[in-house]
């Protein structure tokens, strides 16, 4: 009979279930009342689902690191408001359709940072993406030669979170500036944005160009973002130097 229930689990894909109950009849396993073991077996399929789950979101969101918030540096010389890089571990920013901006010099961490937010909101069930900002207008200039451009700024559109990583590298011409225009016309007041630059945020209305199309993006990026700015040498440097 054992047989046969753990062959109906696998066949409703009921996988964690199937592990838990696969268990649960080993000789010198704990002895479960009714109650205990269908708490347990519900509880072991829940578990699993939600791990295949963030699973599945963190690798549609293709990111530059593996990182986690723990792993944050802190160190004074970095200038790290610790409480308010904590706060967004909740990720309420997303639910509250607030931006991020993370400024800093090469290798102060940025990516990093903006990664490691990332993959706590993918371990929240939000779904994000990742890009590197010129590969993302690369890639956006040939869907507009293959007729693809539309379907993925919708994609982008609905991302809970999306995450544009070294921005400001080469100024926008005409093409990406419109395209940029579109993502963040998209995503205002609806989802959450983080951008990490080399660039102090000042600096972005020339990056951009076209004073009136400059001003719309940053007036709809700035106005409802939280700002870190992040000091200090270079991470990679002081790593490099440490070993």
């Amino acid at each position: 009979m054992n047989t046969q229930t753990l062959e109906h689990m696998k066949q409703l894909r009921l996988y964690g279930m199937y592990r838990a109950f696969d268990g649960s009849l080993s000789p010198q396993n704990i002895t479960y009342t009714n109650d205990e073991l269908v708490a347990y077996l519900i509880q072991s399929e829940w578990d699993d689902r939600q791990n295949r789950k963030i699973e599945r979101l963190t690798k549609a969101a293709r990111f530059r690191y593996s990182a986690v918030m723990e792993a944050i540096d802190y160190d004074a010389s970095r200038c790290l408001d610790k409480n308010q890089i904590q706060r967004f571990s909740s990720c309420d920013f997303i639910t509250q359709k607030q931006n991020i901006l993370i400024t800093g010099s090469t290798g102060a961490g940025k990516s990093y940072m903006a990664s490691a937010i990332g993959h706590q909101a993918c371990s929240l069930g939000h779904k994000v993406m990742y890009f590197n900002t010129n590969k993302l207008f690369t890639m956006l200039k040939t869907s507009k030669a293959d007729g693809s451009y539309l379907k993925q700024i919708n994609k982008l559109e609905k991302q809970d979170l999306l995450i544009l990583d070294d921005f400001g590298l080469k100024a926008l011409d005409s093409i990406n500036r419109h395209s940029f225009m579109e993502i963040i016309e998209d995503r205002h007041g609806k989802h959450s944005t983080i951008i990490a630059s080399q660039l102090p945020v000042e600096a972005w209305h020339e990056i951009i160009g076209e004073q009136t199309i400059a001003d719309a993006i940053l007036d709809r990026l700035v106005h409802t973002a939280h700002r870190i700015d992040i000091k200090g040498e270079s991470m990679r440097k002081k790593l490099k130097d440490n070993h």
